[in-house]
């Protein structure tokens, strides 16, 4: 149960009740963490080397002070509010640093410069995990366009070929829970799991119960993903599962086909199944993926894009090949609200059969 003089507790009235779970869940989870911190320091202060003391000693007194003022500050009730505005710090931060005291506006000059080197740092990071773009995998050429709303995202896409040289080709882009830095942590966590999970040679529907349950147990409740995978194979057959995902669209030559939800989010039922659907893709057609920051782009008037303002681009675009189509259709996007600043991150990926004879 949460603890009642938490922060998070105190917040608790004003959220629905799965907020209010969820904040609940995360109050336990850095309380945790503190005391696992405020142990491992003591222990290290027990064993320093009696001919070790000074600065090392009073480093790590200093840095035990730090954690038991944050315990304190839980028991009271005023974690996880900034000494300066007296304003929520906020759970993202809270979680990279559970020893935070000030919000991200109140942070002293040099510490907004170093916040400012590790985002970019995670940003780079964040770019190296994508695959190359414009890419011929046998039968497929996938092009993808990823738009960060921020320094970093919480979008996920990848590219993995089979590792027993059958020929297919998995293709994924999923969609994690939160922004900022949490979000593209996780989003580095499902590209690690489904580059390790591919090895084992799972079918589409045991590969995404697995990786499931994998991270329903490696991450807190209130942390999910959305995620739609796909498996080609040579011959143009391609098996879909989506775990709560928006829809794959299969860009023909007359017609443009919605393929569903199939399962719930990554990461809330540990026994959640999946289910697949198997489609083929001519020569010359496309399958198009992408996330919530497309579908849900607002125009300047108001109205959301939709999946059907991208079923409609991918529609007019079908013939174009997977650059110059991506890129049409991202630029219907930006026209449609109006060249403004994106509210979400943006991931499209476009899959295209090569034509015969190309």
């Amino acid at each position: 149960m949460p603890n009642p003089d938490s922060a998070a507790t105190k917040i608790a009235p004003r959220l629905d009740p799965v907020q209010a779970s969820a904040a609940g869940v995360v109050d336990l989870y850095l309380r945790k963490q503190l005391e696992t911190r405020r142990e491992q320091l003591k222990t290290a202060i027990a064993e320093l080397p009696t001919d070790r003391g000074g600065a090392d000693a009073t480093q790590l007194a200093g840095m035990l002070h730090e954690v038991d003022s944050a315990i304190q500050r839980m028991n009271a009730g005023t974690y996880g509010i900034c000494d300066f505005c007296h304003e929520d710090i906020g759970e993202e931060r809270l979680i990279a640093d559970p020893l935070a005291t000030l919000c991200l506006e109140h942070l002293s000059g040099e510490e907004q410069r170093a916040l400012e080197r590790d985002l970019e740092l995670a940003a780079r990071i964040q770019r190296g995990l994508l695959p190359r773009e414009n890419l011929r995998v046998g039968e497929w050429h996938i092009h993808f366009r990823y738009r960060p709303a921020g320094i970093v995202s919480g979008d996920y896409c990848d590219v993995i070929s089979a590792p027993n040289d059958d020929g297919s080709t998995l293709i994924l882009v999923g969609d994690v829970a939160g922004k900022g830095v949490a979000a593209a942590m996780l989003m580095s966590h499902l590209h690690a799991m489904f580059r390790s999970l591919t090895g084992m040679g799972l079918d589409l529907g045991r590969l995404m119960e697995m990786a499931n349950r994998v991270f329903c147990e490696s991450t807190f409740a209130g942390q999910y993903a959305t995620l739609v995978c796909a498996r080609a194979d040579s011959d143009g057959r391609v098996e879909i599962a989506n775990a709560g995902h928006l829809p794959a669209l299969l860009v023909s030559q007359d017609s443009v086909q919605k393929i569903g939800s199939t399962g719930l989010p990554l990461g809330m039922f540990s026994g959640s199944r999946y289910s697949v659907e198997a489609v083929h893709v001519e020569p010359g057609e496309s399958l198009l993926l992408f996330t919530d920051g497309i579908s849900e782009a607002t125009a300047a008037a108001g109205g959301e894009y939709g999946v059907d303002g991208v079923s409609s681009a991918a529609g007019r675009h079908r013939h174009l090949q997977p650059r110059e189509m991506a890129a049409a259709c991202i630029e219907d996007v930006v026209a449609f609200g109006g060249g403004t600043r994106a509210a979400d991150d943006q991931t499209l990926m476009v899959v295209q059969r090569a034509a015969r004879g190309a």
